[in-house]
């Protein structure tokens, strides 16, 4: 089995790695099993997307869905957000989301 992507073997400059590869590297296997949980409520999608990239820093993939109860149309950012994220990557999630107690502001 080869240990190099078969691309990188080619003479001349080398491809750029997707955006996706590189958040598909980031999580951790273990965190991907069991159902969906809802871990975080964002009060509108941009905040819904920091919380993923928080949460995928710490390599649990998340999905973000619009909240039940939105009173907001569907094209619109706004509105309240669910993030979820597998059973198994709940607890790591989190903690992940916790403020850190040691750290002094």
């Amino acid at each position: 089995m080869p240990l190099v992507y078969p691309g990188a073997l080619q003479d001349g400059p080398a491809q750029p790695v997707s955006r996706r590869r590189r958040q598909a590297r980031k999580i951790k296997p273990q965190y991907t099993d069991g159902k969906l949980v809802r871990v975080a409520l964002a009060l509108n999608q941009p905040e819904g997307e920091l919380i993923q990239g928080m949460l995928l820093e710490a390599g649990v993939p998340s999905l973000l869905r619009r909240a039940s109860a939105a009173d907001v149309p569907e094209f619109m950012a706004g509105g309240r957000w669910d993030v979820l994220v597998s059973e198994s990557g709940a607890q790591t999630a989190r903690e992940a989301l916790q403020p850190d107690q040691q750290r002094q502001i």
